[in-house]
This record gives C-alpha cells, sequence and structure tokens, in this order.
C-alpha cells in the first residue's frame, strides 16, 4: 500500500497523508497534471471523478464530479493557489453545484502537495487544512480519512 501514514492534528487542524511510489516525480506529477488520470484515483473505489473544466496555473480553477455506482453525483471544485511543477501544488477545495459555483454550506479545505524524490521513487505529501475544529470534525465524519487513504492508493496502477 503506497499509503503510509494519515495524520490527523486538531491542534493545527490539519490532515496529512504521506504515500511513497516507485516512480520519478514528475510521473507523479502528471497525475496531479492531467485530468484523464487524475479522474481515475480523485474520489475513493468506485467513485471516479470527472473533470468538466481544468486549468493548472495560479488563479486557475477545476471543476468536477465524483460518480458512485447508482449514479450519484457529488460536485466540487477547486482554486489553484500555487503551482511548482514537478514539485508542488496548492489549491482551495471546495464542494460545488453541477455549475461549479461554491456550497458555502459545506467546509472547504486548503490543500499543499509535495512531491520528493526518495530512494529511487517519490514521497507525497498531501496536507488539508480545515479552517476550524468543527469543519474539520465534520468532514472527517463524512469519511475524508478513509477516503483520501483509498484515493491516493490507487494512483500506484496510473504509474
Amino acid at each position: 500500500m503506497p499509503v503510509q501514514d494519515v495524520i490527523q492534528d486538531p491542534a493545527s487542524l490539519t490532515l496529512t497523508v504521506i504515500a511513497t511510489y516507485p516512480a520519478p516525480v514528475a510521473r507523479v506529477f502528471r497525475v496531479w497534471a492531467e485530468p484523464a488520470l487524475l479522474g481515475k484515483w480523485w474520489g475513493p473505489p468506485g467513485w471516479p471523478a470527472t473533470f468538466l473544466s481544468y486549468t493548472l496555473e495560479v488563479g486557475g480553477r477545476a471543476h468536477y464530479f465524483m460518480q458512485g455506482p447508482d449514479g450519484t453525483r457529488h460536485y466540487g471544485g477547486w482554486a489553484f493557489t500555487a503551482v511548482d511543477a514537478p514539485h508542488a501544488l496548492a489549491f482551495d477545495d471546495y464542494f460545488a453545484d453541477a455549475e461549479g459555483t461554491p456550497n458555502r454550506d459545506l467546509p472547504g479545505t486548503s490543500v499543499g502537495v509535495t512531491l520528493v524524490a526518495r530512494d529511487g521513487g517519490t514521497t507525497m505529501t498531501l496536507v488539508s487544512r480545515f479552517g476550524s475544529l468543527e469543519q474539520m470534525e465534520q468532514l472527517v465524519a463524512m469519511g475524508m480519512v478513509d477516503g483520501i487513504r483509498a484515493a491516493a492508493g490507487q494512483i500506484d496502477a496510473l504509474l
């Protein structure tokens, strides 16, 4: 399993996922940079994502939906705040409607991803930052920890 650790830190309002992959940094970055690849792993197994728009640049946005086996769709979006290909990216992650309008009734997170070459492969560190302990608890209760662990576990097959 590529996911080495998932660390919930209520004191710093963060959830950190550390995963290792037997591929170079540039190849691991591709699973973030190419929407067709990203859609195959962003979401838990059985809930593939379809990216309706994707502009990987500072100020760029992504709009997507994850679709479950019964056809249920859950929409989300990203607003990119940093891109340092192929080593890092950051974005604000939020729930959205079908048109991509953020749903302010549900909490979002700020996400930072770093990719570091290590031992012939790549270590990916994904840090989600929450606006409050209540938001963190709500997203954890919604299955965020298991979801991101399972999603990151699907990257191996794409490398």
